[in-house]
């Protein structure tokens, strides 16, 4: 190794430290030929950094770098870009791939005096090199002078700051002398500077831009002026005019209407328009005259949508309404039929069934409450089929064992059932009659005479049987389900074995503040007693009356209940009133079948029909009570259920008896009580995806529960202006949910885009609230909403793929959501017990130096330890009564933060 350079004495800019490094330069050639490049360790590289580089990265030797600071960090980013902008002549070129592969932010350049490497400087390649070399004293002292703050340097400034502004100029003095005219009043006002030339003008500052020096303090006079105000007064004058607005429309009087329809002319005028007419409809009926032949031919999404028109949001598909029997009428169910269903050339053919309740009015008291079943393939003729009511119907659902059999609840607390096993021939084929040959206007009025006659043999099918009256409710019955097949529950509500496979239990709530177990089979030893006849069906009606069926006559007028479940308060005396409730249905979809409350929908063809006709239905006219002691009790059934109630409660409870201490059954008394919505609760459902959430509405607001957190609602909706009246979850996705409200519109949420805001509003779907709504899936491209109103009309809207169509794993991401909102809500809940705490503490601290103060005076005052000592007890005597009431605030805070309180307690 050659002998070490010498520095020289000049260390600044000039002659001094060009000799300095041209003698490093001079000692790395005699170090080139001592070092070979591997002689360096493999976590540093030499480099030779030319004084543009070092003047780039400011680590000019002798300036930014010296023999006793001489390490420098320099950011991997503006390597990169060095690297980028020179390429090859970058000094860094060499360690490219290391400053690529470098982990962290900053590299450690290291300036070699000694020329220890052949180099003036090198770069370290490692994080464990960097630190090893920066843990060294000299570093360390290096970095921590860094860190401290210079000194301020002054440099005259500090003058401004400690001088104040002072008078240097002396005040002048005027002495004025006021002649008798100058002594006269003087009478000032504002004058305008424009309004002549020799006035004054005022020339207002600016801001210059190139003055740049800043004032401390600036003086300035300003001159005292009057207080001038301006007023006004409204002197504009309009002008009246007339206005009209129409609120009733103008007809013709009977003579006119007499005079008109007995004129030729609109005679001649009706026969040549009725042929066009009836060929529109039918065209319209065969195929779809809106379709764009163009669009059909895509492969896209296009194709996708049945009316022909790519949409995001619902798109009306038909309308159901009658000004015979649902005018004046409000529809208080539907639901969708579980099995017939068609597909006919080019139009759909679904049956659709729901019930109208009758609003107390003149107009409607004659016409009596009925069933009626709409179809798509008819609607010009919307009644294909009617039930018979003895009294308006609020609920009513299909059996899922047989969709023949249809049980309803009455407004007046009877439970009824109807079998349509003769008729779903009926049902099936109700095609409206068609001619080839459209040229003659005399086949197309046979045409529509053919269809007046259909319209008039609307078949009425009378109830099977009916609850004995006494048995019944005493309030009308405002929902009903059926048990599923899998079980069915003892008089006492444990569940049993359920060997006939066969729903054969239902159950039924009321305001009448309870819940109602029935069976339909036969009891294990029957007597065919006389019953009562049936009112008949008013003969006036353009109706033809079915004979009943057998098939219940066991139950007609004797039915009564398995056993009745009661819903007595937590804390207080008296009963909570259901309208709504759900329980764990075990039944899980099939493929092709999303069965949620019987709301399914299916394609028939023409070829199907006889396939179905064969399917083989259980005939409930031959099924028996089996002997209690024979079935076996199955545990893994859950009978806990939710209800909503009618002050907008939601109640969790289970159906299981209790016996109190003389061995006589009882209901047993809800878990939690949580008082949610504030007003009646018109849906609890549960979700089709998870058996363990479900979807309330009432009120002004909706909430989602999971069964298992007791600590009150996943999510709360805030308040809305109109009132939530029904909803109803999506059968395809499982994050999407319709709201209908009063105002007759219908909210669309998807609680993993926005779970604070809708997705989309379609607002003034109807003119009067919503009061039910169900979804269905027709094919795996089709999904319809069923949305009917307060005034009988019932509207059905084709759902779009982006509402139907689920992402990529969404089933996982809603129940990590829901998981994650349980966790929130109980932090919430333990935050608030904490804060609780805490402040009871503090009041109690209060509390105890305020006596302990009070005590202190009386000792000053000389009093007698007799008395001190009394004080004392006292004292201790109020501090107990104090906590006891402060742990029954906290209890009562805590137990009202879960909703277990209502305003009436």
């Amino acid at each position: 190794m050659g002998p070490k350079a010498k520095r020289s004495p000049s260390k600044g800019r000039g002659k001094g430290k060009d000799n300095y490094i041209t003698q490093l330069l001079v000692n790395a050639q005699e170090k080139d030929s001592e070092f070979s490049p591997q002689d360096h360790p493999d976590d540093i590289f030499p480099l030779v950094l030319t004084s543009a580089t070092q003047e780039l990265f400011n680590c000019r030797i002798d300036e930014d770098v010296t023999e006793k600071h001489p390490f420098k960090l320099l950011k991997k980013d503006d390597i990169i870009d060095d690297m980028k902008t020179r390429a090859a002549i970058s000094d860094f070129s060499p360690v490219k791939h290391a400053v690529l592969d470098y982990p962290e932010e900053e590299m450690l350049l290291v300036f070699d005096s000694n020329l220890t490497y052949g180099q003036c400087f090198y770069l370290v390649l490692t994080p464990e090199s960097k630190e090893r070399i920066l843990k060294t004293p000299e570093a360390e002292e290096l970095l921590e002078s860094e860190k401290r703050p210079k000194l301020w340097i002054p440099l005259g400034s500090e003058k401004e700051i400690e001088e104040p502004v002072k008078e240097t100029r002396e005040k002048l003095r005027l002495k004025l002398r006021l002649d008798r005219e100058g002594q006269s009043e003087v009478c000032f006002s504002d004058r305008d500077c424009a309004e002549s030339k020799d006035s004054h003008l005022e020339c207002t500052s600016y801001e210059d831009s190139k003055f740049k020096i800043k004032k401390l303090m600036s003086d300035c006079g300003v001159q005292a002026v009057p207080m001038l105000q301006t007023n006004g007064c409204q002197t504009m004058r309009m002008v009246p005019k007339d206005t009209f607005t129409q609120y009733e429309p103008r007809e013709f009087s009977t003579k006119e209407k007499e005079m008109i329809l007995k004129e030729q002319n609109l005679r001649d005028f009706c026969g040549r328009q009725i042929p066009r007419m009836l060929f529109a409809l039918q065209q319209e009926e065969i195929i779809n005259v809106f379709l764009d032949d163009w669009r059909s031919l895509a492969t896209g999404i296009e194709i996708c949508d049945w009316s022909g028109q790519v949409s995001d949001t619902l798109v009306l598909h038909q309308v159901f309404t009658d000004q015979k029997f649902a005018k004046n009428k409000t529809i208080s169910c539907l639901n969708w039929h579980p099995t017939i269903h068609g597909k006919v050339q080019h139009f759909k053919a679904v049956k659709l069934l729901f019930s109208h309740q009758e609003q107390k009015t003149a107009e409607t008291a004659s016409s009596p409450p009925l069933i009626v079943f709409y179809s798509f393939s008819d609607p010009s003729n919307p009644q294909q089929f009617l039930l018979e009511c003895p009294d308006d119907i609020l609920a009513f659902q299909f059996s899922p064992s047989n969709p023949n059999i249809i049980v309803g609840g009455c407004i007046n607390g009877q439970i009824l059932l109807w079998d349509l096993s003769a008729h779903v021939t009926y049902i099936q084929a109700s095609q409206p009659s068609s001619r080839k040959d459209s040229t003659s206007s005399d086949k197309f009025v046979n045409i529509l005479q053919d269809l007046n006659d259909s319209k008039e043999n609307i078949p009425i099918v009378r109830f099977c049987a009916v609850s004995a009256l006494e048995s019944s409710h005493k309030a009308p019955v405002t929902d009903v389900q059926w048990l599923p097949p899998t079980f069915e529950v003892t008089i006492l509500g444990l569940p049993v074995e359920n060997k006939q496979k066969v729903s054969v239990q239902i159950i039924t709530c009321s305001p009448d503040c309870t819940l109602r177990f029935w069976d339909v089979r036969l009891p294990a030893v029957f007597t065919n007693t006389p019953t009562e006849s049936t009112p008949a069906v008013d003969h006036k009606t353009p109706m033809t009356t079915c004979s009943v069926p057998e098939t219940f006559k066991h139950l007609d007028r004797t039915w009564k209940p398995l056993f009745r479940v009661s819903l007595s308060k937590i804390d207080t005396k008296g009963e909570y009133v259901p309208m709504k409730f759900s329980f764990e249905n075990v039944i899980a979809p099939t493929v092709g079948r999303i069965m949620i409350h019987t709301l399914t929908l299916f394609s028939l063809s023409e070829t199907d029909k006889d396939i179905k006709g064969t399917e083989v239905f259980p005939d409930y006219s031959q099924l028996m009570l089996p002997a209690s002691e024979k079935l076996r009790e199955m545990d893994s059934i859950n009978t806990k259920f939710f209800v909503g109630t009618e002050n907008g409660e939601i109640i969790y409870s289970d159906w299981k008896m209790e016996s109190d201490d003389s061995g006589r059954p009882h209901s047993s008394k809800p878990f939690a009580c949580f008082n949610t919505h504030h007003w009646l609760v018109n849906t609890v459902q549960r979700s089709p995806f998870f058996k363990d959430i479900l979807l309330t509405t009432g009120g002004w607001n909706f909430a989602i529960w999971k069964e298992g957190v007791m600590d009150g609602p996943l999510v709360a909706s805030q308040y809305f202006e109109q009132e939530c009246t029904v909803g109803c979850w999506s059968l395809s996705r499982p994050a999407v949910f319709f709201i209908g409200k009063t105002d007759g519109s219908v909210e669309i949420w998807d609680m993993l885009k926005n779970s604070s805001e809708p997705l989309q509003l379609h607002a003034h779907i109807s003119k009067s609230k919503i009061t039910c709504m169900k979804a269905c899936s027709f094919t795996a491209e089709q999904h319809f909403l069923a949305v009917a109103d307060d005034l009988g009309v019932l509207r059905i809207f084709e759902i779009p793929k982006a509402l139907y169509l689920p992402f990529g794993h969404e089933d996982l991401s809603m129940k990590r959501y829901f998981d994650l909102e349980a966790e929130s809500l109980k932090d919430y809940l333990k935050r608030e017990e904490n804060w609780t705490k805490q402040k009871k503490e503090e009041e109690e601290m209060k509390l105890k130096q305020k006596m302990v103060r009070h005590v202190r005076n009386l000792n000053k005052e000389g009093k007698e330890d007799a008395e001190i000592n009394l004080f004392n007890n006292i004292f201790e005597q109020h501090l107990n009564v104090f906590k006891s009431s402060l742990m029954f605030n906290s209890s009562f805070i805590k137990l009202k933060s879960k909703g277990a309180f209502t305003p009436s307690h």
